[in-house]
């Protein structure tokens, strides 16, 4: 086997960090700012990201809500990539079925072209949004059908991305531009995302890295994760499983305020959950909101799976969470209001593991 095989997917683990840290941005906008500053955090955490040593930082697609501005992952990357040098960047994920295959390799494509050697293409299999929403983009309301079709879809992506559909194929006259056609190139590596055991079992069967939604689906992650290692098939791609978590983490310089953060994530969620998604809470709004019983309980439990605290408070949660599981990279990501707090958390975190400065 070549001892070169997956060196684009696998991260290294700097300073004391068990595995490779990495980054999960979900592009927060908070109640009184606007999508603008959003972005332009964003841009403060990738460089942040890149600065210090964290491994790489994804963007995921979500649609309709008010709180989340990464509806179109693929542009983001583009402004993500004009402001880094070395950072990996990729999608956590492109909901595929959103999508049609040849448009998601023309993007892809394109950023590989503007950023050589430094972009993953993660693929999910979820809308990314409700089910009106979904239907609104697909044009469809058919939405088993697309989930169901995830499988062929994903097999139609990588033809285009690697300019191979054989002679008599419909589609061996198209060409996914730029791509091969043009010259020899290299392209994105694709990722599979799940929050179950559907796509974990794919990932291993074609021997491809797998992330897991650990930040929403904790309850999941370990039968998932043994799911996709006893699937795991040797391929062109790896020669060894490789797993991801995505892990909801947030570390203040007080652990008071770490809570204070991490509860307007919660409500947030208490909200988008009974279908009235809207900006980020302030930590004084959450703070005053009057929860339901159920409410609490849900919040208790959402929090239950958030790592928050001081520095060193994290660092062992993270460091627990990376032996409970056996994951391969934990990617961090830090729900708050504002985005100082999270670019505190991601310095607090790198200062905990002594990555480099």
């Amino acid at each position: 086997m070549d001892k070169n095989r997956g060196d684009d997917i696998r991260g290294r683990a700097e300073g004391t960090a068990p595995v490779p840290l990495s980054v999960l941005d979900l592009v927060s906008v908070g109640q009184g700012r606007t999508a603008t500053q959003a972005l332009r955090t964003s841009v403060n955490i990738a460089q942040l990201a890149e600065r210090r040593g964290f491994h790489r930082l994804w963007v995921a697609e979500h649609h309709s809500m008010p709180g989340v501005a990464s509806s179109s992952p693929a542009v983001i990357l583009a402004h993500l990539a004009a402001h880094t040098e070395r950072l990996r960047l990729g999608s956590g994920g492109v909901m595929l079925p959103n999508h049609a295959p040849l448009v998601i390799a023309e993007q892809f494509g394109t950023l590989e072209a503007m950023a050589p050697g430094r972009i993953d293409l993660g693929l999910g299999r979820a809308p990314g949004t409700d089910g009106a929403t979904a239907a609104a983009l697909r044009r469809t309301d058919r939405l088993n059908e697309g989930a169901d079709e995830f499988p062929q879809q994903l097999a139609e992506l990588t033809r285009f991305l690697d300019d191979d559909f054989p002679d008599g194929h419909p589609y061996a006259r198209i060409h996914a531009v730029p791509g091969p056609v043009q010259g020899p190139t290299g392209r994105p590596p694709i990722w599979l995302l799940g929050s179950s055991g559907f796509s974990a079992r794919l990932a291993g069967v074609l021997g491809l890295p797998f992330a897991f939604a650990h930040h929403f689906s904790a309850q999941n992650t370990i039968p998932a994760l043994d799911l996709y290692r006893e699937s795991f098939k040797p391929s062109a791609v790896l020669d060894a499983p490789y797993a991801l978590i995505g892990v909801s983490a947030l570390a203040a310089d007080e652990e008071r305020e770490a809570r204070r953060q991490v509860l307007t994530g919660a409500l947030s969620m208490v909200r988008l959950r009974t279908g009235r998604p809207g900006l980020i809470p302030t930590p004084e709004e959450a703070e005053a909101y009057a929860f339901t019983p159920m409410e609490r309980e849900f919040v208790d439990s959402w929090l239950g799976n958030v790592i928050h605290g001081t520095a060193d408070e994290v660092r062992s949660g993270l460091d627990d969470l990376a032996k409970r599981t056996g994951a391969d990279e934990l990617m961090i990501t830090a729900n708050a209001h504002g985005g100082g707090a999270r670019v505190r958390s991601y310095e607090l975190i790198a200062d905990a593991y002594g990555l480099r400065g």
